[in-house]
């Protein structure tokens, strides 16, 4: 589309008027500073009344008829529309650059940075540019732009534009010759073709503008980001557990009450995908979907789950005889829902070098390429897949799930549909944990997990392992988690974590961590470690589909009270009535009470791993048959 012949556009009526107007009587024909302020923050005003952003909004077509707004270092927003042919002239008047800029036309929205007035554009690839220079998504920093975040920007706007030219040539073949954000270009012309040929590359992947943001924001190759979920080999059909087979297994072990009568056959099936790391690279994954079959064709949900903590490097979930396996088989596929549960990046078939635990983007990612990978899947083993997805995930897989809920509805809501998350008795305000006097339940597995994994993705958690670990641990443990050979029980027995004396949490703790260290993190805020817990809480987002959360209030690994209660309580805060939170200790103690009375050690031994799971997974079952009418 030529552009070149745009008409200018009319005198705004104001000073029509005004130049028609006599100069006799002065306060006829003043405008307040007020008028003229609002006039100008909508867009208002005539070339030469004040400095502007002008440019070209596009993504190979001009995005007409969008709206655009920008919000600068001073002053209100700009708020206004581009033209028909994707152009935009923002008036500045007393707001001072640089400006962060967004551009909204249907479900597309775009931003750019401009360090000054004058020539700015707004595509795919100063999108790109933003998120890579701020490091982290531009919708977080178009809510709270400030000084400091332009500043932030525009310290890394020279790496950043180095940055999105290697990544769109990649993908597109070539990049544009000048700046990215200042360029000179219109509609058609070769700097426009590439924009046509990275949203062709997107659609190829099945990818969206929102996919380049979350890779750029990471600083990964964005070939690595089109590629996630893709299948690497073939899916492999281990086994198909019979309807009455599975009937046999829950009659036997109890379970039955909770999940009912098989309805369906399950497929058990293999599968390895690509998904990312921590830092955007390219990275891989494994998998178990189970699918419904035999009487079972209509239309199966997709239940996306997260496991618990895991220590055994080389275990994976695509195994029927896996207990959590068969858990996932009884209560959801032979129900007709299809599953698809992650391994993890550094778990089984994964090629990553370690398991980044606790880790919000990183399991939300594992997580979210595994439902795409089921999806690759599903007509090479014949699944029928509605559509429709439900998230869930017990202990670390509770902090998982929510993790990609979170994340699905930010960044991916066009793609996937969430139609309700369960997420079980997880640990969403890590932060908070650490600032507790007592240790929890298994503290020397989950906290030296936390803390050794958390070094490899920041890096500053400790200055030399010694200053964090006694002497008697220290020596290999920065690589001990998970383990190839040793599960809990040798963990311990064999010497390698405190615990095989009967030592209470407490003293596990002090055996094993330098007192300095963990008094910094529980006294004091800029420690590493609680900041490095604050970027992987989960608090302060609003779930758009409807949510439960459960656990028991017995608990001792997971606590519900800095947890669950904590997560209920900060969606309160937001008046979420979508939003639900259930206690299953009365039900666990209803089953185990005898256990309890005769062997508190045993009872409370068994809580997290053994008797608390079902009875969450049955409450999610109920969310998600309510909310699907299966």
């Amino acid at each position: 589309m030529d552009i070149s012949n745009i008409q200018k556009k009319e005198r705004p009526f104001y000073l029509t008027k005004l130049g028609a107007r006599t100069m006799s009587n002065f306060k006829r024909i003043a405008v307040s500073s007020a008028v003229l302020s609002t006039l100008v923050a909508c867009g208002g005003g005539s070339s030469g009344d004040t400095a502007s952003i002008t440019g070209l909004a596009a993504t190979g077509a001009a995005m007409a008829n969008a709206a655009i707004n920008a919000k600068c270092t001073t002053g209100s927003t700009i708020t206004g529309t581009t033209d028909a042919n994707g152009m935009f002239d923002l008036k500045l008047g007393d707001r001072t650059a640089p400006c962060l800029i967004r551009v909204t036309k249907g479900s597309t929205t775009l931003h750019s940075f401009a360090s000054a007035s004058g020539r700015t554009n707004v595509t795919p690839l100063t999108d790109i540019v933003v998120a890579r220079a701020f490091g982290g998504r531009p919708s977080d920093a178009m809510e709270s732009f400030s000084a400091a975040t332009g500043s932030k920007i525009q310290t890394g706007l020279a790496a950043a534009k180095t940055y999105a030219k290697t990544q769109v040539t990649a993908l597109a073949g070539s990049a544009p010759a000048g700046d990215i954000l200042t360029g000179v270009f219109k509609v058609g012309d070769a700097d426009d073709v590439i924009l046509d040929k990275l949203k062709a590359s997107l659609e190829a992947a099945g990818k969206s503008y929102d996919d380049l943001r979350v890779g750029a924001a990471t600083g990964g190759t964005l070939e690595a980001t089109l590629d996630r979920g893709k299948l690497i080999g073939e899916p492999t059909t281990l086994a198909t557990l019979t309807a009455s087979s599975i009937d046999a297994l829950t009659a036997g072990n109890g379970l039955q009450a909770l999940t009912g009568l098989a309805k369906c056959d399950v497929k058990v099936i293999k599968l390895k995908y690509k998904t990312v790391g921590v830092a955007g690279e390219a990275a891989s994954s494994s998998a178990v979907m189970l699918a419904p079959t035999g009487t079972c064709t209509t239309a199966a949900g997709l239940v996306a789950y997260a496991k618990g903590t895991d220590v055994q490097k080389t275990r994976t979930l695509a195994n029927p005889e896996d207990p959590e396996t068969f858990l996932l088989t009884a209560m959801y596929a032979a129900n007709g829902y299809a599953v698809v549960a992650t391994d993890y990046l550094g778990f089984a078939d994964s090629d990553y070098s370690y398991h980044p635990y606790l880790h919000a983007d990183s399991e939300a990612s594992a997580v979210i390429d595994s439902i795409r990978a089921a999806r690759n899947a599903a007509t090479k083993v014949s699944a029928n897949l509605s559509g429709k997805v439900m998230l869930t995930g017990y202990s670390q897989g509770g902090h998982a799930s929510m993790a990609a809920h979170r994340a699905i509805e930010r960044d991916n809501a066009n793609e996937i549909s969430v139609v309700a998350g369960a997420h079980l008795a997880g640990p969403y305000n890590l932060s908070g944990s650490f600032k507790l006097p007592n240790a929890i339940a298994g503290y020397q597995f989950f906290v030296t997990y936390l803390v050794t994994a958390w070094q490899k993705v920041y890096g500053d958690i400790y200055t030399d392992v010694n200053s964090a670990f006694k002497p008697a641990y220290a020596t290999g443990i920065e690589n001990l988690l998970p383990s190839a050979t040793l599960n809990y029980t040798t963990l311990v027995t064999g010497g390698k974590l405190p615990g095989a004396l009967g030592e209470t949490p407490d003293q596990a703790r002090d055996a094993l961590f330098q007192a300095a260290f963990i008094t910094d993190s529980r006294t004091n805020d800029n420690s590493p470690l609680y900041l490095a817990g604050k970027k992987n809480d989960l608090l302060g987002w609003s779930p758009k589909s409807k949510l439960l959360l459960c656990g028991g209030s017995g608990d001792p690994t997971v606590p519900p009270a800095i947890h669950q209660l904590v997560m209920k309580a900060d969606f309160d805060t937001r008046s979420l009535s979508n939003v639900s939170s259930v206690d299953v200790d009365p039900f666990i103690k209803s089953v185990y009470g005898k256990v309890l009375e005769t062997s508190p050690t045993t009872y409370y031994g068994n809580y997290h791993g053994t008797y608390e799971p079902p009875f969450c997974h049955a409450q999610a079952k109920a969310v998600f048959d309510a909310t699907t009418k299966l």
